[in-house]
């Protein structure tokens, strides 16, 4: 399914790289070169390099001192992974440079560190001149940073609502449309060198398409053949693992930059925000209005809102239930994308980008209200704000789970969603 869309993609940005670039001579690798271990640092005073200042490597009867060179650079090669004790000898700093805390001369190197051949340590030296931001400049930051990370859920989570209201899915594949866009935005933009904003409009309509071929190729050949949805949903978590799968295959493990011009600062009093987030923030808006309009004052908007609301109803009154569904997977494949290319300005592209904020893309929905698109708008801003302004008070490591939390609260109060609609069971 993918290969007619990210396949024929992947095909042209390998062409025109490898007709664009001349390979360079491929070294030959020698034992000691892959299996040399190394700890390593750079010494300096503010932005003053320190030379001639010695540092000892020491651990399991191994020694050596290395000396500072006039880039301030130092290296050791030890001979095993194991743990080591790092020393830097005060008495040879030059005159005037003194370390910032005399305490913190030597540093330890754990065996469990080594997870690739070169470690780094470095030793602060002189007064600490790093500027200090209050408590309210932070949350002030958070807060921007948490409305641009909400808008982007928000982007994907209206195609998660807008599926799950007019076909009951709940697809898990949903995180792999958003690194699809993603990944078609970073070749064009940056493989092929084309603007932007062009590159965002090619995404956005393979995005479409690829939603499309989701529903043509795979559901609804299964609603036809009357698959339940929880067998559906099972399905759509093995797409997701496949599709995963496929784009690092294809595309490698490590992450790829977007170095397309919109990563200068731009200042708004105490928030300092990249033109490439207030981009993504401006557009982000200017869709989901889009959307709203779409859904409330077009025919297909209406309809769509009809299937959601009652499918067979719909049906007895004249709509062509399959084409809608169809519709909304197209427009849930192009929202998807968008959201992959503003998460890509945002983070970067990496091939499991999508199945990181999968989990939040689906609190948001719930905490929302499930088939509600205005639902997952608010419950997307919330995640995405909770997510972000969490970090003020806990290590930024458990700010996803934080947001999970304030999800099990909120459905303990109000079990069907901020804006979801209370039902009668039984």
């Amino acid at each position: 399914m993918v290969s007619l869309c990210l396949g024929i993609v992947l095909g042209s940005g390998a062409l025109s790289a490898s007709a664009t670039e001349t390979p360079a001579p491929t070294p030959t690798p020698t034992s000691d070169f892959t299996n040399t271990l190394t700890i390593t640092g750079v010494l300096r005073d503010g932005d003053t390099l320190v030379p001639g200042a010695e540092i000892t490597v020491e651990g399991g009867g191994f020694s050596e001192t290395a000396t500072t060179d006039d880039a301030g650079r130092w290296a050791v090669v030890v001979p095993e992974k194991g743990e080591y004790t790092v020393t830097l000898d005060p008495e040879t700093l030059p005159d005037g440079v003194e370390l910032r805390d005399a305490d913190k001369a030597s540093s330890t190197v754990g065996a469990d560190e080594w997870l690739t051949n070169t470690l780094t340590r470095s030793f602060p030296l002189g007064a600490d001149t790093r500027q200090t931001t209050g408590f309210f400049e932070q949350f002030l930051q958070r807060l921007a940073a948490g409305l641009n990370f909400g808008l982007l859920i928000a982007l994907a989570a209206i195609g998660i609502t807008l599926i799950f209201g007019t076909t009951g899915l709940n697809n898990f594949a949903h995180g792999e449309m958003v690194t699809f866009g993603a990944i078609v935005a970073w070749i064009f933009a940056v493989l092929l060198g084309l603007n932007i904003f062009v590159a965002m409009v090619i995404a956005l309509v393979l995005g479409g398409v690829f939603g499309y071929l989701n529903d043509w190729l795979l559901w609804r050949p299964l609603r036809r053949k009357g698959v339940k949805l929880v067998q559906a949903m099972i399905v759509s978590i093995g797409l997701a693992i496949a599709l995963r799968y496929f784009y690092l295959m294809n595309i490698g493990g490590d992450t790829k930059t977007m170095n397309v011009g919109l990563s200068d600062a731009v200042v708004l009093g105490p928030v300092r925000i990249t033109t490439g987030s207030l981009l993504s923030m401006v557009i982000s808006v200017v869709v989901l209005l889009l959307v709203g309009l779409f859904l409330t004052r077009t025919r297909i908007g209406k309809a769509t809102r009809a299937v959601s609301d009652n499918p067979s109803l719909a049906a007895a009154s004249g709509i062509d239930v399959d084409r809608i569904i169809r519709i909304v997977w197209v427009i849930a494949g192009a929202l998807a994308a968008l959201a992959g290319v503003m998460l890509a300005l945002y983070r970067q592209v990496s091939w499991d980008m999508g199945f990181q904020v999968l989990l939040l893309m689906f609190a948001a929905v719930t905490l929302g209200g499930l088939g509600s698109a205005y639902g997952a708008l608010v419950g997307s801003i919330v995640v995405g704000l909770f997510v972000e302004l969490s970090t003020l008070f806990i290590p930024p490591d458990l700010k996803y789970a934080a947001a999970l939390v304030v999800l099990i609260v909120v459905l303990l109060v109000r079990p069907q969603g901020i804006l979801g609609r209370k039902e009668r069971i039984g």
